[in-house]
């Protein structure tokens, strides 16, 4: 019978005789969790590869763009890249954007339907669902029908196109060496960083997109890889183009009191437009949802409205970075920041909408900054002593609204930060960025990002928190009263002792000890009672190689992902101190019953607050 009495259970504390180290040498133990290790070198020297690779394909993507846009306003050969405003087509220049999402439908249908929309909810999508495989047709194709999107006077910004083409190239590299699913998506979340630094020259931000839209967490293996790519990007840049800030502006001062709070409530209220856009833009491509007609023909639908609008006011075509410009630098007045914020608006939500290649960042920037600017005008005009500066209110505004669309807003702060160098504009970028974050998460439950991909049933990580089980030691959870069985028992007698449904016989595994207490391996409840054991052999002629076992100070998760990959319920558990002793068990149900706590803990602060609310 098994061994149930103190002294009995005592005995799997007893040392191992040296006749049975080997077995415990040869015992499976988890793999002891380290942050770093070499092979994030070479996923290092990947990332620095990629990120050279992603600022060259931003470099010619935004020569392609300028040749598209040269050929279908001016009729030239020319690469320069320039905003289509300036073209003499009159009337007819509204057929060009509708030729452009005719030609963008026609690449979708019978390329990849992947290149429709912004390219960020689709990576978001491939990473949870397909451990990043992005489809490697999808490097080319993307940023082709983006440069056409946008040449043709699409009121995209190029980062877009160039974001998602940097992300599947990384998931195509991903693809054609061996690399683990994490790895994958570092090197995708990489290419994405390196994209956007590529264009905008701010490495920083570029890495918190990443982190806070692509990674799902924030871990030295792939931060790591995700920042030397963003700095290699820029440095090439840096090369090309220049160093001078994306978004030049005047000096701004420090905010006073009186204006800090302001600009604290612009966030708020570019929050709710924040919430507003989202359910704007969504709605109307579920409106082109019902349309009778085949989604090919949407882009060319949506052209119509890009090219009308952009009759009426040429700026709204194009990428806009210009416009970003003058509106944080003051060149525009009270009526062309309102016509400027509405209109692009309205073209760029119709043609997000209808499914053509595009982006989000620089069409927020360009209607949060307006709208912004327009507020900053008036709050000097009606309150002086607040002491408000347009300039800056325009920045808040362009930074908060895609903070509020995005949740992005780390990335928001520091991005408005890095395009403009304005250190002083620090302290109202953070203040307006998390009002706008506030009011949005309360308002809204998903975002500009994950709308999408939420209506197809993907669930999108939102807070990123410390796993619970890595905080655990195997020690506080694991059982010490264990209840062993001795190798020379017959499997009869053990079958007849567990039928006897006694309080010890309801485990489902079982170590198995010598006459010493040594441990010889592990039986389950399901091995003693299959068909093909014999009732007459003995309990040492079960054991199948070497025991599953942790040490007391494994992590939980540690403990967890053994159980896992071995595909058992159980672990026995050795001493910290001395690797031969034999300590406790643990179970599933002990990784389950280490939660409880947590589980308390929230609901005691729950509590607290509600009673708090109460009084």
């Amino acid at each position: 019978m098994p061994d149930t009495d103190p002294e009995t259970r005592s005995r799997a504390s007893l040392p191992l005789s040296p006749s049975l180290d080997d077995t415990l040498v040869a015992a499976h133990m988890p793999r002891q969790f380290r942050p770093l290790d070499r092979r994030v070198f070479g996923m290092a020297a990947l990332a620095i590869l990629l990120g050279v690779a992603a600022a060259m394909i931003a470099w010619a993507l935004k020569g392609l763009i300028g040749l598209i846009t040269n050929l279908a306003f001016y009729g030239r050969w020319s690469f320069d890249f320039i905003s289509p405003a300036a073209n003499h087509l009159g009337p007819w220049m509204i057929a060009v954007p509708v030729v452009g999402g005719l030609i963008v439908g026609v690449m979708a249908r019978w390329g990849s339907r992947a290149i429709r929309g912004h390219g960020i909810p689709e990576a978001m999508e491939q990473i949870l669902l397909n451990e990043s495989r992005i489809p490697p047709r999808v490097t080319w194709l993307k940023p082709v029908s983006s440069a056409i999107a946008i040449g043709t006077g699409g009121p995209f910004g190029a980062e877009g196109p160039i974001i998602a083409t940097g992300g599947a190239l990384g998931s195509l590299i991903g693809q054609l060496i061996h690399v683990t699913a994490d790895e994958r998506k570092t090197l995708l979340a990489a290419g994405a960083a390196a994209g956007m630094a590529a264009v905008f020259a701010t490495p920083i931000s570029a890495v918190l997109l990443a982190v806070e839209l692509l990674l799902f967490e924030r871990r030295a293996r792939s931060l790591i890889p995700v920042a030397l790519a963003a700095v290699a990007a820029t440095t090439v840049r840096f090369v090309l183009e220049g160093s001078a800030p994306m978004f030049p502006m005047p000096h701004v001062a420090t905010a006073g009191t009186a204006a800090m709070v302001t600009y604290v409530l612009l966030g708020a209220l570019l929050g709710v437009v924040s919430v507003g856009v989202t359910k704007l833009t969504y709605g109307i491509e579920d409106a082109f949802e019902k349309l009778p007609i085949h989604w090919m023909w949407w882009p060319a639908l949506g052209g119509i409205v890009v090219g009308v609008v952009g009759y009426l006011m040429p700026q709204t075509l194009g990428v806009g970075y210009t416009n970003i410009t003058a509106v944080i630098s003051g060149q525009l007045g009270l009526s062309a920041l309102l016509a400027l914020g509405l209109l692009k608006l309205l073209s760029w939500s119709v043609a997000l909408g209808s499914g053509t290649s595009g982006g989000t960042l620089a069409p927020l920037f360009t209607i949060g900054g307006a709208l912004g600017g327009a507020l900053g005008i008036g709050l000097v005009t009606l309150a002086p002593w607040l002491h408000v500066d347009p300039h800056l209110a325009a920045l808040v505004c362009m930074a908060a609204i895609f903070a509020g669309a995005s949740r992005a807003f780390l990335a928001s702060v520091v991005f408005a930060f890095e395009a403009t160098q304005q250190p002083h504009a620090l302290l109202p970028l953070l203040g307006a960025c998390v009002a706008a974050y506030l009011v949005s998460g309360l308002m809204m439950r998903n975002t500009i990002m994950t709308e999408k991909i939420e209506r197809r049933g993907v669930r999108v990580p939102s807070d990123y928190a410390a796993d619970y089980l890595d905080q655990v030691q195997v020690r506080d959870a694991c059982c010490r009263q264990v209840v062993s069985l001795r190798g020379d028992q017959r499997v009869i007698d053990v079958r007849n002792w567990l039928n006897e449904d006694s309080p010890d016989a309801h485990h489902q595994g079982f170590p198995v000890i010598d006459d010493n207490g040594q441990l010889l391996g592990v039986v389950t409840r399901r091995l003693l009672f299959a068909a093909k054991i014999a009732a007459d052999s003995t309990l040492v002629d079960l054991i199948q190689g070497p025991p599953l076992v942790v040490h007391e100070d494994h992590s939980l998760r540690e403990a967890a992902d053994h159980m896992v990959e071995a595909n058992v319920g159980r672990l026995v558990v050795m001493d910290a101190s001395d690797r031969h002793r034999v300590v406790g068990i643990i179970t599933r149900a002990d990784l389950l019953a280490a939660h409880a706590r947590r589980l308390r803990e929230a609901r005691l602060v729950t509590r607290h607050i509600g009673r708090a609310s109460a009084r």
